[in-house]
């Protein structure tokens, strides 16, 4: 039988991980779907809000690939055209490292309609819900949000702009260029910046570890912290509450607690 649906995509941000911080309008995106193609990061919970829809896991993690970026864009294009309206279920927010806009271009090529539903990026939601404000008066005026893993698999040129500066930097994929990150700033900087990692932010299996420049590598070791996971650099870090005390107790720099009093 011939489908008398219209084809249409649309780019759906799943947020940071926990279940209960997608958006509303997500939710009805995923009800109103008949096929729904889902990447690595995405809470499968969230699936059955599309207990109708075919679901095809599409999910691209370093080194292993379900299906290229390529295959996906072909298959959004025919399960448009075979099926009516695809969800593109994406992590955190498909417009941030999440290559949204291409697969919308790709589509709207073919004559696709198309639509999009922002989503709570991991760079900000999971910094937020361990208590790390990326700006703070005084302190962080700007904060970079900056790949680990370029398209060519190298770690951005960014890094190096960004260890100079006062600003918060925010990591995305970028655990497994953790040495080379540190070395950056080891290379740029005298003073010791706090450090904060969080593997799986906002989910249940959620770990964290919070040390400096000088420290990281051994604790990330000690603690087995591994991908996928948000590395937070700056001094932010330092006036998060639940951390000031291990700060007072592994350093005498009284820079952060003569500029609590904002």
């Amino acid at each position: 039988m011939q489908n008398l649906k219209i084809p249409k995509l649309t780019i759906v941000g799943a947020g940071p991980g926990d279940v209960e911080l997608i958006t509303m309008k997500a939710i009805k995106a995923l009800k109103n779907a008949d096929v729904v193609l889902y990447d690595a990061l995405v809470n499968e919970e969230l699936l059955a809000y599309a207990s109708d829809a075919e679901i095809v896991f599409v999910g691209k993690r370093l080194g292993c690939h379900a299906y290229t970026q390529d295959q996906i864009n072909e298959l959004i294009v025919s399960m448009a055209n075979r099926y009516g309206h695809v969800v593109r279920l994406k992590g955190g927010d498909p417009f941030v490292f999440g290559r949204g806009s291409e697969e919308i271009e790709f589509a709207e090529q073919y004559g696709i309609e198309t639509a999009i539903v922002p989503g709570i990026s991991s760079a900000l939601g999971v910094p937020a819900s361990v208590g790390i404000s990326l700006t703070q008066r005084k302190i962080a005026e700007s904060f970079w949000v900056i790949t680990g893993t370029t398209s060519d698999h190298k770690l951005s040129k960014d890094i190096h702009l960004a260890s100079k500066s006062a600003a918060t930097v925010v990591i995305l994929m970028g655990m497994h260029k953790l040495d080379e990150i540190i070395s950056i700033y080891q290379e740029n900087r005298n003073d010791d910046l706090p450090i904060a990692i969080i593997q799986n932010g906002t989910k249940d299996s959620e770990q964290k570890v919070v040390g400096t420049v000088s420290t990281i590598t051994k604790l990330v070791s000690e603690k087995n912290i591994s991908s996928p996971a948000i590395i937070v650099i700056g001094e932010v870090v330092r006036t998060t509450s639940s951390w000031i005390s291990y700060f007072q107790e592994h350093f005498e720099d009284e820079f952060i607690f003569q500029n609590l009093n904002l």
